[in-house]
């Protein structure tokens, strides 16, 4: 007669031990919650507008930096190492719920935008919001709406 599938003799093994993988897959999801909340704990917190229909209406400080070197508070042209600071201390002095604008042209250096966050921080204002300007699309590029 034949015999049973269990009674095999073979030394074949026909089924698969799941315990070890399900371990490993533990370990890497620990190991990528870990990593990423260091990720985020780095980078620079960006309060970024939001639309929506409420009444409330937005404090705003704004400084544009121009590609030329310019720096500009509120449409009024100063110097960015000493007047950025207590400007932005009066106006935070005034609303302490104060949103700061970052807007800079794309040929800004990168150090020079954070130098710029980091007088705000100085200041005390934790609100940074940077502003974009909408781009023109590209020919043949497909609008996905």
């Amino acid at each position: 007669m034949a015999s049973a599938a269990g009674d095999d003799d073979d030394g074949m093994i026909s089924g698969i031990n799941v315990t070890p993988l399900v371990d490993i897959c533990l370990v890497l999801l620990i190991i990528m919650m870990v990593t990423a909340r260091i990720i985020a704990s780095l980078s620079v917190p960006m309060d970024l507008p939001k639309a929506a229909k409420g009444q409330d209406t937005q404090v705003l400080f704004g400084v544009d930096l121009a590609p030329n070197g310019d720096t500009f508070v509120d449409g009024k042209k100063v110097d960015e190492a000493e007047k950025v600071l207590p400007m932005a201390k009066e106006a935070l002095s005034k609303n302490p719920e104060v949103r700061a604008t970052i807007r800079a042209d794309a040929t800004v250096p990168h150090g020079r935008v954070m130098r710029i966050v980091d007088l705000l921080r100085q200041a005390g204002v934790t609100r940074i919001a940077f502003g974009v300007s909408p781009t023109k699309a590209e020919p043949g590029a497909v609008d996905k709406k």
